[in-house]
This record gives structure tokens, sequence and C-alpha cells, in this order.
């Protein structure tokens, strides 16, 4: 009977002492594999997979494209998932994502990737932009110029008499003076007439 019971014995130990190796060989494992920082990235956008995380830890995610916060740093749990739609680019795009695991294990992740430019996107033009033509409405009309200042002086009249008249002297006579003077002899002749014809009636009356 002692023989019989040594012989189960030694199974029995050798399971218990495989048994604890394999636990053991699983606490060790389980620290390295808990955490699952995932995230990929296409060009319209970006998906965000964290698991595995101790759920009463302040663990934190943040994303950003070429240096501009498109996902702040915010607080989750046990897990994260999220997918962020990309703005519209016409060149590659700068993704950084940061992922800080609050119970000091490896699921911390300091990662970045790129963003490529999706078909059909146009092509940043490298011409600068021409100004429109204005329709003749918005045509402002050009100023009308202004009159000379010789021409506006020459057509106004001068109020001033003329120069050449103030350099004639003043002798009281005018262009009527001849006709006054032969009026006053042909007045002085009839009167002598009508005097003499009166006298000759007179005498011959005598």
């Amino acid at each position: 009977m002692t023989v019989f019971n040594r012989s189960w014995r030694r199974p029995g130990a050798l399971v218990t002492v495989a048994a604890a190796s394999a636990l053991g060989v699983g606490l060790f494992v389980a620290p390295a594999v808990a955490h699952t920082p995932a995230w990929a990235v296409t060009c319209s956008e970006v998906s965000v997979d964290l698991v595995n995380y101790t759920a009463d830890k302040e663990n934190t995610v943040t994303l950003t494209v070429d240096g501009k916060d498109l996902l702040p740093t915010e607080k989750f749990g046990g897990e994260f998932h999220k997918k962020i739609e990309l703005p519209k680019h016409t060149k590659e795009l700068s993704l950084h994502l940061v992922v800080v695991d609050g119970s000091g294990n490896d699921g911390s992740l300091n990662d970045t990737k790129t963003a490529p430019v999706c078909e059909g996107e146009p092509e940043p033009s490298t011409t600068p932009p021409t100004e429109p033509t204005p329709t003749p409405s918005e045509a402002k009309p050009e100023p009308e110029p202004e009159p000379s200042k010789t021409t506006a002086a020459a057509e106004v009249p001068s109020s001033q008499p003329s120069p050449a008249g103030d350099d004639l002297a003043e002798t009281g006579s005018s262009s009527t003076t001849p006709l006054i003077a032969g009026a006053a002899a042909v007045i002085l002749v009839a009167g002598a007439g009508i005097t003499w014809a009166a006298r000759k009636r007179r005498a011959v009356g005598n």
C-alpha cells in the first residue's frame, strides 16, 4: 500500500508544480499585454482604440494635427474608443498621439503618423489670384479735368478800363462837336436872313 500511495503522490506533486509555474508565468506576462493602445490614420479620419487600462486610474489621451489640438487632453477609464474626422487638406498632415497610463505600467504611448491627401482633393495653386474685372456699374468715373487758370482768366471780362485809354489826355471834345458847331452856324445864318428880310419889308412899307 505504501508503494501505491507514493506512486500517486508523485504525479500530483508534478501537477501542482506545473500549475504554480503556469500561474507565475501568467502573473508576469499579464502586465505586459494588459494595456493595448492602438490607432489608425487614413486620409480623412483617425481612429483611436485603447483597451485594458486600469479603470480607477487617471488615464489621458491627446491628439494634435500640425501642432494644433484635434483632440484636447481627455481623461478615460478602462477603455477609450473614438473616431475623429480630419479637416480637408491639400498636403500631408502630421498627427501626434500621446497616451498617459495612470497606473504607471507600459500603456503609455507617444507616437506620430502622417495622414495622406485624399484622391480628388485639388492641389494648392502656386499662381496668385487675379482680381475680378469691375462691371460698368462698379467702375469709378474718371474725374473731369479742371479748367486752366489762364483760360478761365481770359473768359472772365475785366471790369477795369483799358490801359490804352488811361494814356490818352482828356481834351473836353468828342465826336459830336463838329455837328453842334454846324447847327449853330446854320441857326445864325437863318437868323441873319430873317432880320434882313424884316428890315427890307419895313423900308418898302414906308
